[in-house]
């Protein structure tokens, strides 16, 4: 289990990215949250085995077909335990 920080720049806001990676993480048992950024990139935190954050991160980068993705940062962060799903926060 690991947990990351991600933040995704480039058209990411406006374009049905956050739903995007909401169904995503979802579909992949994967927990955590996702946001827009003032600064016009999306942060996230997603939690969950190695080999589904590998798919899920791969997904990202091709986005929704009406994203563009320029850059992912990505951190690894200490677990949260008791997560029980993944969100769009505000």
């Amino acid at each position: 289990m690991v947990r990351y920080h991600i933040t995704v720049t480039g058209l990411v806001q406006g374009v049905g990215f956050r739903y995007f990676v909401y169904h995503s993480a979802s579909k992949s048992g994967l927990t955590g949250w996702i946001r827009n950024c003032y600064d016009d990139s999306v942060e996230l935190e997603v939690q969950g085995e190695i080999k589904s954050l590998d798919k899920f991160i791969t997904e990202l980068r091709r986005g929704n077909g009406f994203s563009e993705v320029e850059n992912i940062i990505s951190a690894v962060i200490d677990i949260k335990e008791n997560e029980k799903s993944f969100r769009i926060t505000y």
